[in-house]
C-alpha cells in the first residue's frame, strides 16, 4: 500500500470512530457560536453554493480580516484554509537555488512546498533550553544569505508554543530585509497568543501574514483561510494560485459571521483553554519523568514530553487510540525532536481533557507494553 493510501486510511479510520476526542491537530471543538451556524444554514437555505466566490474572497470579508489583523494598508486574500495559503506563498517565492529557512520544530507542510518548488529547506533547532525554546536574531542571521527566499516563522511556534515579542519580529524583519527574503509570519495561533505582534507591522513590504479559521472558530472541515499582506505583494501570490474561483461560499459566510462576534467568543473559549491546560499540567506532574518544557503555550496545545518516562511518544499515541482520543507524536512535528514528546490539544471541551487526564497513568501503563505499532501520520 503507498505511504498516501496508509494515510488516508489512518485519517478515516478516525474519522470514522464515533466520539473520538480530536486532542491532536490544534482544531477547535467548542460548540460553534450560533451566529456562525445561522450564517453556514441561510448560505445553505438561499443556495449560495452554487454559485463561485469571488477569487480572492468576499470584499466584507477580505475587510473584516485586514480589520481584525490590524494592519491597515494591507490587503487579504481568501483561501482554502491555511495550507493552501502557504502553498501558494512557496510556489511565488522559492525556486532551485534558493532557501527556505525555518526552525525546527517547525509545521512540516510548508518545508514539503518549498521543497517542491526547489529550494533548500533550512530548520534551525531551537528545541532546546539553551535559547528558551525560541529562534534567536542571532541564529537566524547565520543560517541566511543571498540565497533565501522566505523565512518562516511560525508565531506562536507549533508545537512549542512560545510566542515571539515585538522587539524579535522587528529584528527578524530587519534580517529578512538585508538579505532580501521574504518573512512569512505564520500566524495561525495569534488569537491564543498574549501580545502578539504581527510582522506586517515592522514590514509592510517585506512580510506576509498566513490565518486560519480552523484553530480559533472551528471550521477546520470547511477550509477557509487567508494570506494579507501589502497589495504588490499579494498579487504576485495570486498569479500562483491554483483555487482560482475561490473557497468555499459556505465556509466564508460562517468567517465573517465569527470575525463579527469575535471578542465575545474568543473569551470563552480561551477560558476554556486556559482551564484545559492548567489540568493537563496537573495530571503530567503526576507521572514520573513526564516534563511540560513551556508553559503555559501561547497556542492551543502543549508539548508532553515523554522521554523523562522512558515512554515512546508514538506508544502513548497508539494508547490514546485505543480509548478514542487523538493525540499527536513528535515526529509529525520534527525528525530530530520527535522521540521526546507527545502534542496535546486545548481548544476542545473540557470533558475531553478531563477523560485524557483521568486516564494518563492508564494509558502510560498501556504504552509500556506496546510494542508493534503501525504508522502513524
Amino acid at each position: 500500500m503507498s505511504s498516501a493510501s496508509q494515510r488516508n486510511r489512518y485519517f478515516d479510520a478516525l474519522s470514522s470512530t464515533p466520539g473520538l476526542m480530536w486532542l491532536g491537530q490544534n482544531t477547535n471543538h467548542i460548540p460553534a457560536h450560533p451566529a456562525v451556524k445561522a450564517a453556514m444554514i441561510a448560505a445553505i437555505e438561499e443556495g449560495a453554493f452554487n454559485a463561485y466566490a469571488p477569487p480572492l474572497g468576499f470584499e466584507a470579508l477580505r475587510a473584516a480580516i485586514v480589520a481584525d489583523l490590524g494592519t491597515p494598508g494591507a490587503e487579504a486574500l481568501v483561501t482554502e484554509g491555511g495550507v493552501s495559503a502557504l502553498a501558494m506563498v512557496c510556489r511565488a517565492y522559492c525556486r532551485p537555488g534558493t532557501t527556505f529557512v525555518t526552525t525546527d520544530p517547525t509545521w512540516k507542510w510548508p518545508c514539503l512546498f518549498a521543497k517542491q518548488a526547489g529550494a533548500e529547506v533550512i530548520e534551525i533547532p531551537i528545541y532546546d533550553p539553551a535559547c528558551n525554546y525560541r529562534l534567536t536574531p542571532e541564529a537566524l542571521k547565520a543560517a541566511v544569505d543571498e540565497r533565501t527566499a522566505i523565512i518562516y516563522l511560525v508565531d506562536p511556534n507549533n508545537p512549542l508554543g512560545i510566542r515571539y515579542t515585538r522587539e524579535e519580529i522587528e529584528a527578524f524583519a530587519a534580517i529578512a530585509r538585508d538579505c532580501g527574503a521574504m518573512l512569512v509570519h505564520d500566524c495561525t495561533y495569534r488569537d491564543f497568543a498574549d501580545g502578539h505582534y504581527p510582522a506586517l507591522l515592522a514590514a509592510p513590504e517585506g512580510a506576509i501574514v498566513s490565518l486560519s479559521f480552523s484553530k480559533w472558530l472551528g471550521l477546520a472541515g470547511l477550509r477557509v483561510g487567508a494570506l494579507v499582506a501589502a497589495p504588490a505583494v499579494l498579487e504576485a501570490c495570486a498569479e500562483r494560485a491554483t483555487s482560482v474561483l475561490g473557497a468555499s461560499v459556505i465556509a466564508q459566510r460562517a468567517a465573517e459571521a465569527g470575525l463579527k462576534v469575535k471578542p465575545e467568543w474568543m473569551g470563552e473559549v480561551r477560558r476554556i483553554d486556559r482551564a484545559n491546560k492548567a489540568k493537563i499540567k496537573e495530571a503530567a506532574s503526576a507521572i514520573e519523568g513526564f516534563a511540560l518544557p513551556v508553559y503555559p503555550s501561547h497556542g492551543n496545545f502543549l508539548v508532553l514530553e515523554t522521554i523523562g518516562a522512558g515512554i515512546r511518544p508514538e506508544a502513548l499515541v497508539e494508547a490514546a487510540r485505543r480509548e478514542k482520543m487523538m493525540i499527536r507524536q513528535g515526529t509529525y512535528h520534527t525528525a530530530r525532536f520527535g522521540d521526546r514528546f507527545v502534542k496535546v490539544s486545548t481548544s476542545v471541551p473540557e470533558g475531553w481533557v478531563d477523560a485524557f487526564c483521568a486516564q494518563l497513568p492508564a494509558l502510560v501503563a498501556t504504552a509500556r507494553t506496546l510494542n508493534d505499532i503501525g504508522p502513524q501520520f
